[in-house]
């Protein structure tokens, strides 16, 4: 069985290990969890979701980060 894979994120490739859940790659990529939006096959993600959606080979998300400004 293939232990790691290769996702797009932004469409950048980023090769992670099959058990990582999107909420380890956004702690593996130090993003901040309260000021990030998600988009996986067309739909936001509900942050409570975050732990439990796990990815196939080829998979694409985006990952948006909200900054705030004055």
């Amino acid at each position: 069985m293939q232990n790691y894979l290769t996702i797009l994120i932004n469409g950048d490739p980023f090769h992670c290990d099959s058990s990582m859940s999107l909420m380890d790659i956004l702690v593996y990529l130090n993003i901040n969890l309260d000021y990030v939006v998600v988009e996986y096959k067309n739909q936001i993600v509900d942050k409570q979701e975050f732990n439990f959606l796990f990815f196939e080979s080829n998979d694409s998300i985006e990952i948006i980060t909200i900054v705030g400004g004055g």
